[in-house]
Order: C-alpha cells, then structure tokens, then sequence
C-alpha cells in the first residue's frame, strides 16, 4: 500500500510538472509508473478469492512496466519500443503463474516473473549507460540504480529456485517489502531526474527541427553548410565528393499540376537521394529544387554513379495520379587529395550542373576541380 501510495504521488508529480512539456521519455515512464501502481493494486488481492486473476495479472503489469523503463530509456538514443514487444516480453510471466496454480499460491510462475522483470530492468540499465546523445552525471546515476535494482532481482531469483519463496533467507531479503523498498528507490531516482531528462531530450529534437526542412526531413541549407564544412576540413586525406542536383523544368510540373504534386516531387528526390547514400553522407534541399550532397571518403567516379542511381530509384517511382517524377541534372566534383574550400566545390559543381542543363538535362556531369579557375561566386541562387 505504502508503494502504491508514492507511485500515485509520482504520477501526479510528473503530469503537473510536464504538463506543458511532452518528451517520449517522460510518456513512457508515466506509462511505466501506472503499469506499476496498477500492478501492485492487484497484489493487493492476494490472499483473497480474486487472488486466482489478480495475481497473474499484477506479475505481467508489473513486468510490462519494467519494460516500459527499458523504452523510455531508449528513446534517450532515439530507438524506438513498438508496444506489441512489451505485450510480447511480459504475457509469458502472466501465462507462467495461470499454470501454476495461482489461486493457492502467490509466487506461481514466481521464476518466469522474477527473470523478466530483472532482464527488464537490467535492459533499462544498459540503455541509459550507453545514452550518448544525453549522456551526463544523471543517466549515469540512473543506469547505476537500475543496475543495483537488476543485480538485486538476479540475487532474489537464484534465491528463489536455491531456497524458495517461503524461506527465511527469501521472506527476509527478497520478499514483497524488501522488493517495495527496492522499487521505491528505484522509481523515486528516476522520477526526481525525469525532468531534466525529458528537457534535454525535448531541446535535441528542437535542434533538429531547426536543422531539418520541413517538407523533405533533409538537412537545411545552413546545416548542411556547417556539418559539411567540418566533415570536409576532417576528411583529408581521404578527400569527399561533392554532388549538386537541380530537378528539371521543376516550375512546369508546378504550373501544369499544382503544388502538391511538386511538393511530392521534392520528397519522392528526398528519398531517392537517402537511400542510395552512407549514414556518414550528408543531404540536404539547398534551395527549392536544388539539392546537395556531400560524400566523405567517395571519388568522383563513385559519386557520379550514386547520382545515377538515385536518377533511377526517381524514375521507378510514380507520382499522384501515376504521373512520372521529373527527371534530375546532377554536377559533381571531387576534392581528389587536397581539400578545397566548401564555398569552391559547390562553385564547382554548380557550374557543371550549369553545363548539364545545358547538354540537355537530365544527364551527370563531372568537373575536376583542379581544372577551374578560382572560385567565382556562382552565377545564380537557388530558388
């Protein structure tokens, strides 16, 4: 009663402290706290005749609130828990205890609920350990509670099979208050930090937002411009590849088909581009139709055919309506073994994308940069 009573506490505390602010993390220990309370309210009822349906159920809620921890956790490296693998991971230890006559005893299926909710937990403990994106004093703290409060589950289940529950050693170590104890400071930890978690997590995606354009989900012109121009002072010597796209007669599937058939044009290229590229690459809308990629490490024969291969993932796709996609004029340059500046490969490149549109389009041009002369500042902006 006493641990249903501060899981009710936390619950309130955490609604009325984030009300304005909502961060995956924060949802799913709320989740996780009300599984909990739940849980143990059914606990409550053994000894009872509705011990033979409370009880199994309070071991898969509970379990599913261990779970819960492990996936609010994971969002803190953006990984993402889909909820039929929580069903997944605690509905064995509710079928464990129905088999195990749990009307006459209340540790039915004890083993399978003790290893779940320790794997649970330990699960929890190895995500907020290895939260690079967050990583700080508090998750650090957070994965050493969840470590101790796993490391006390593995001791209560080898207590469980070696003595068994009705033994001293376990009624006086690892019986439901010991356990309580255990979740109190467990959940208390992670509860009193939820808030400065939850706001890190909630600023990352703010400062991703702002870095994205929000029709493609690529990179925007300035982050790209910074990202690309660190990636490519750290690439030397391998060098990197420059590739500069512009979609052809865009304006003309605008006039003669609307604007959302444009728009879906830009991201159907979007997705075309995130797919024939490395993780490592950076993509990014340059300005309207044109688009941007740099490719650490790639030579220039490489990023022209990843140019062509992004031309053919577009030209497989269809349109609203069935209608094509455009087709795509591609310049691309290389820094070979000296490192250009980004301002002189993107000159580059756009001038052999001028050269493209100028063959006929729909076509891959290469420049060497060795062969153009100091970088002019290029000839047109992105529209």
């Amino acid at each position: 009663m006493v641990l249903g009573l501060v899981i009710l506490t936390l619950i309130v505390i955490s609604c009325v402290s984030s009300q304005r602010r909502r961060s995956p993390y924060a949802e799913w220990w709320r989740v996780a706290l009300c599984l909990f309370l739940v849980g143990n309210a059914a606990f409550l009822l053994n000894g009872t005749d509705f011990q033979l349906w409370a009880n199994p159920v309070g071991k898969v809620l509970v379990v599913a609130g261990s779970f819960c921890i492990w996936a609010g956790a994971r969002t803190l490296r953006d990984h993402r828990v889909h909820p039929w693998f929580l069903a997944a991971a605690s509905i064995p230890s509710g079928i464990a205890s129905a088999l195990d006559d749990p009307g006459n005893s209340v540790w039915s299926g004890g083993l399978v609920y003790l290893g779940l909710t320790s794997l649970g937990i330990t699960l929890a403990g190895l995500e907020l350990w290895f939260a690079k994106p967050v990583r700080s004093r508090i998750t650090r703290f957070l994965s050493i509670i969840a470590g101790l409060t796993a490391l006390y589950y593995l001791f209560r289940t080898v207590s469980f099979v070696l003595d068994g529950p009705t033994s001293q050693v376990f009624r006086t170590f690892f019986g439901y208050a010991p356990a309580a104890l255990m979740h109190l400071i467990l959940l208390v930890a992670v509860s009193s930090t939820m808030n400065t978690l939850s706001n890190k997590q909630l600023i990352k995606r703010l400062r991703e937002r702002a870095d994205r354009d929000h029709l493609t989900g690529l990179l925007n012109r300035g982050a790209f411009l910074e990202l690309a121009a660190r990636s490519l002072a750290e690439s030397s010597p391998r060098g990197a590849a420059l590739i500069l796209a512009d979609l052809d007669n865009f304006k003309a599937v605008n006039d003669e088909h609307g604007h959302a058939a444009g728009d879906s044009a830009l991201r159907a290229f979007a997705a075309a581009c995130t797919s024939s590229v490395r993780s490592s690459d950076l993509v990014a809308r340059y300005g309207g139709e044109e688009f941007v990629l740099l490719l650490p490490g790639a030579t220039q024969q490489r990023a022209e055919a990843i140019a062509s291969d992004i031309s053919g993932r577009l030209a497989a796709m269809k349109g609203p309506d069935g209608l094509p996609f455009p087709t795509v004029s591609y310049g691309v340059t290389s820094t070979g073994a000296d490192v250009q500046d980004l301002a002189f490969l993107i000159n580059v490149a756009d001038a052999a994308l001028y050269s493209a549109k100028a063959q006929g389009r729909n076509r891959v041009v290469g420049a060497d940069p060795a062969d153009a002369e100091a970088a002019p500042e290029a000839s047109h902006p992105p529209s």
